[in-house]
């Protein structure tokens, strides 16, 4: 078995770092807008006049970069050719995450906003998949061009990571369809003119099959962001919403009528693999950081680096970081060749991992810097605080956990669930 880097990655590899030097970090460094990523980066992204909502300034930098990323090819890396991309591989999305988030904090990426130069353009993958022949026709260019989007409704009040006993109903009228009930976490709903809405349409509380997806205007009558939810790190764009006999026309359904689960499960699975490697890429960087300042730093006449009480908890890491980057460049390959479904014990194995690895090292590395380890004048609080989220988004650790187990003891097939195209 060859465990290098496929040739044409690792040349793709320092074609993003070329641009990166040449066209965002000039951007970064303009007008201030180092401010979004120094010891000043959660006051200056957040305009705390309007709830704590993302600074237009904060958003504007990011669009720009987005834009300069596609101009140069870069942007749409993950998606076909025919849609503007370069056919990448789920192999070659890990990599380029886990480089870039090695890199430390910065415009080029930073996933706070879920952003990078080389997109993870959630809502065209779905499309791509899953929409009708007039949805695609309406929306695809906008999509891939950024001028529209869509938030995720599925998570509720009061059901959290179990989708499948959701309250909220979509009940059929005519040509319509009218929808009632609440979600939270909804991301991004400030400025998404369409909400992806999951309801149940038919079958009893607990069932996979019945929930089906709608596209739901954000401007719609009795369609109410009740609030934003505050969080560990800010700024926010997570909204509570309220639908009140919501109506929208059957050509809402986004996936199938019923098979909504299936649409998500989708998403779920791919996006997961590129979460890990991310998160394994933070924590090599904050692993990297760690050993630099170690050596640097000489407390009682000595570097800290000779110190095995320093040594040790990082050798440990390094360890975990180097099994983990295995298993997620083996599970990317896996996916690319046997399809997404093939291996989601493994997918899960990879996220919930290195989630929590992120976060130790971040705390060692806090550790390792002492009180400037604790200032905001180092990224590891940031790191700490947005990778902490990962453990509880889109299916708790707990959660991933319970998939592999499924998996270990014959509760579940390795296939994609009912109604999910691979």
């Amino acid at each position: 078995m060859d465990f290098d880097i496929p040739s044409e990655l690792a040349d793709y590899l320092a074609e993003l770092d070329e641009f990166i030097d040449r066209e965002i970090k000039p951007l970064e460094e303009a007008d201030d807008n180092i401010r979004f990523f120094d010891h000043r980066r959660e006051d200056a992204r957040t305009d705390w006049e309007r709830g704590g909502l993302p600074n237009d300034e904060w958003e504007a930098l990011l669009r720009e970069a987005r834009n300069r990323a596609d101009a140069a090819g870069h942007y749409r890396y993950p998606f076909p050719a025919e849609y503007g991309g370069q056919d990448g591989t789920n192999l070659g999305m890990a990599i380029i995450r886990e480089h870039f988030a090695r890199k430390g904090l910065g415009l080029h990426n930073d996933l706070q906003n879920e952003h990078s130069i080389v997109g993870n353009n959630v809502g065209l993958l779905l499309m791509i998949n899953y929409g009708t022949d007039e949805q695609k026709a309406e929306w695809v260019d906008d999509l891939a061009e950024g001028r529209r989007g869509f938030a995720f409704g599925i998570t509720e009040p009061d059901h959290g990571s179990d989708a499948t006993h959701m309250e909220t109903t979509a009940v059929r009228d005519g040509d319509e369809w009218v929808i009632n009930g609440e979600k939270t976490w909804n991301t991004g709903i400030h400025k998404a003119q369409y909400d992806l809405i999951f309801a149940r349409t038919s079958g009893n509380a607990g069932d996979g099959d019945g929930i089906t997806a709608f596209l739901v205007p954000t401007s719609s009558e009795g369609f109410e962001v009740v609030e934003f939810l505050w969080t560990f790190n800010m700024p926010t764009d997570h909204a509570h919403i309220r639908l009140t006999d919501v109506r929208v026309p059957d050509g809402a359904i986004f996936g199938g009528e019923g098979r909504g689960l299936g649409v998500v499960q989708h998403f779920f699975n791919e996006n997961r693999i590129r979460q890990a490697a991310s998160s394994l890429g933070a924590a090599q960087f904050c692993i990297d950081r760690a050993v630099e300042y170690a050596k640097e730093r000489k407390p009682f006449g000595k570097a800290l680096a000779t110190n095995q009480a320093i040594q040790f908890p990082l050798v440990e890491l390094q360890t975990q970081c180097e099994m983990l980057r295995a298993l997620i460049h083996k599970t990317a390959w896996q996916m690319d060749t046997y399809g997404a479904f093939s291996v989601s014990d493994k997918v899960s194995m990879c996220n919930y991992w290195a989630n929590r690895l992120c976060c130790e090292a971040a705390d060692r590395a806090m550790q390792v810097h002492g009180g400037l380890g604790y200032s905001r004048h180092t990224p590891f609080e940031h790191i700490y605080r947005h990778h902490r989220r990962y453990r509880i988004t889109e299916g708790a650790e707990e959660i991933q956990m319970r998939r592999i187990a499924g998996y270990m003891f014959g509760f579940m097939n390795q296939r994609a669930p009912k109604g999910v195209r691979e």
